[in-house]
Parts: structure tokens; sequence; C-alpha cells
């Protein structure tokens, strides 16, 4: 089978939907089919070229000129590769896989990842829409898109080939780690907030704050004026920030929403004691509660609470820390590249089977 993967870029800077389209890729080259991926470009080509993925350059910024010689660009790419199925991650990807089918044969997989954004309704377009959680799916389904066109497919990082063998680091006290994107979605000022309160009880409690993103000075502001300040560090963004997972007591992710985050996954692999906000795809990364503890979203008492709980038990944090690493098996990447198979295989034979329908 010929593949064709489509997102923005390829850059080695922690956005989960690239992370989910280089581990899928990689794994179905390996499963013996042909794939190749369309992105502006990045640190991950060289990965991909090891993992015998073809790369082709398409940068689809949303100015005028450049969707212009996007269109061109895009033509000649499956002119040239000839795929039998696009999988689109991003909206540009999948308007483009879309409008510019014509006459083409190829089937369109759009995959949706962060189904809280206004552009995940053109999602729709493709002949069949992945989503990455059972809750994305029934808000993709109120959304309008039809039930029929929507598969669930979990993700998973368990053995991902992006992964690196890096020493842990050595980390201060009580230590909590969150590894996040700094916006306000992943609730980086509640757990500042919510730390305030947790250092007061424990005194020896330390913060680490690993990630980077658009909002980052407002967060370093907020630590500033706490006082905790001397306890709360901004590691930025870490290539595999598994490292600080490894050495933490608590790994906490305080997300207003979060579909499916890959980050939960790579703690549970790490052995991580996590505390993490029940919105979204969260609970079903964390087995509803069983492997790790839920509290409600946008509320940093709550927060606090539950992190005292688990700095302060250290038989309840074992035990959340042996519950996590139980069933990884299912989230491992393999599972994820076959069952994405089976749904461009699904699509491939009702073509056809509508082909010689025709025909007959």
């Amino acid at each position: 089978m010929h593949i064709l993967h489509i997102a923005n870029h390829v850059k080695q800077s922690g956005n989960g939907i690239v992370n989910v389209m280089i581990d899928v890729a990689c794994e179905q080259a390996m499963l013996g089919h042909r794939v190749a991926v369309a992105s502006e470009g990045g640190e991950y080509i060289e990965l991909l070229k090891r993992h015998q993925v073809e790369h082709y350059r398409l940068d689809q910024t949303r100015k005028p000129w450049q969707l212009l010689q996007a269109f061109f660009h895009f033509r000649r790419i499956t002119k040239q590769f000839q795929p039998d199925v696009i999988h689109a991650h991003m909206m540009t990807g999948a308007l483009l896989s879309r409008y510019l089918r014509g006459f083409r044969k190829y089937k369109i997989v759009t995959h949706v990842h962060n189904e809280f954004q206004k552009s995940a309704d053109f999602m729709k377009v493709g002949d069949t829409v992945i989503a990455v959680s059972q809750a994305v799916a029934e808000s993709m389904a109120r959304r309008g898109i039809e039930e029929e066109k929507l598969r669930v497919v979990l993700n998973g990082t368990i053995g991902s080939r992006r992964s690196e063998d890096l020493e842990a680091v050595q980390l201060k006290g009580r230590s909590i780690v969150t590894v996040a994107g700094l916006n306000e979605r992943k609730g980086i000022a509640d757990l500042i907030e919510a730390f305030e309160i947790v250092s007061a009880r424990c005194p020896d409690s330390e913060l680490y704050i690993v990630g980077d993103g658009p909002e980052s000075e407002r967060f370093k502001q907020q630590a500033a004026q706490s006082a905790s300040r001397h306890k709360i560090h901004f590691e930025g963004f870490q290539t595999d920030p598994k490292r600080y997972m490894s050495s933490s007591d608590v790994f906490v992710l305080a997300s207003h929403k979060d579909p499916f985050p890959l980050v939960l996954l790579e703690a549970r692999e790490s052995g991580c004691a996590i505390v993490a906000t029940e919105v979204d795809g969260i609970p079903e990364a964390l087995d509803f509660g069983q492997s790790g503890m839920l509290v409600p979203p946008q509320s940093p008492d709550k927060l606090a609470e539950a992190l005292i709980t688990m700095l302060s038990d250290e038989e309840l944090r074992q035990e959340y820390k042996r519950s996590a690493q139980q069933g990884l098996d299912f989230y491992r990447v393999e599972r994820v590249a076959k069952e994405t198979l089976r749904i461009y295989e699904e699509l491939l034979v009702r073509e056809n089977r509508l082909v010689n329908s025709e025909q007959g």
C-alpha cells in the first residue's frame, strides 16, 4: 500500500500531532508498506529516512502565494508517489487532499487530534475520520460528522522510534513535574496557584515545569510573584522529557482541554504517580482513574489537595506508580499503526466493491 501522511511540519518541538504522525509513519514502513510524509520539513526528516519513510517538501503556510505554490507541489507529489491513501493530520492538508483530488483514486483519512479547535470542523472532508479518543469521537459526531465515518484509534507511544536513552535528571526535594505547552489550555496558571498551597503544606516540595510556549513569560511573571518562587523551576523544551518524569515523585497535568495527551502515556511508561484533570480524553488515558488520580479542571484548590495527598502518602503513591504501568502493552505504537492500516484497508475494499458493482 502507498500511504502519504500530510502535516504542516516535522519539527522536533513537542507537538503531539507531529509525534503521532512520525510514530505511525515509521511503524507502517517497518510493516512493509511504502510510506511518505509531506510537510514543510524539520528535524524528524532524518529519523524518517532511517526508517525508509520518504519526505516531500510541502509548505502549507496560509498566505496566498504559498498556498498557490502548495497546490502545484501537492499535485506533483501525488502524481509522483501515487498514494492509495492520504492521511491528513491537520486542516490545510485535509483541504488540499479533498479539493485537489479530481479524478485521482486515492482515499482520504483525516485525523482529529485537537478537537477543541474550530478548524477540526474541516476534518469532515475525509472519507473516514479518525478520533484519538471516544470523547473526541462523540464531540465530532455532535458537530455534524456522520457516525459511520468516525473511527476511534487511541494514541500509543510505547516503542516509539523517537525515544532516546538519556540519563535521568536529578531533582530536588519532593518533586512535582509537569510537561506541557506553556499556554492557557494546559492549566499552567492553575498549577502555579495550586503549588503555593502545596508548598505551604509540604515545605520541601519543588515544581518543575518542562516545556515552552507562547505564554511562557506570563507564567514566569506569575511564578515570580509567588511566595514559592524559589521552588518553581522552568526547564524549557526537552527533546526527551521522560528524563524528568522518571525522577519525579508526582507527575501532574492540569489541562482545561486535552483530547488524548501522549504525555500521560509517557508518564505511565516512566512509572509516575499521576495527578491529572478529568477532561476530554484524559480519563481514557488513565483508565478512568485506575492509573492516575483525577481532579476537576480549573480548580487549583482541588489540584493542590490531590498533590498534597499524593506527596504525603508514600503507600498511595507507590500504588499509583504500580497501576500506571499496568496494561501498557495496549499503548504500543505497533497497535496504533495496525489499527490505522485496517481503517485504510476497509476504505479500499469498500471502494473496490463500489467500482465492481458499477461495472457489473
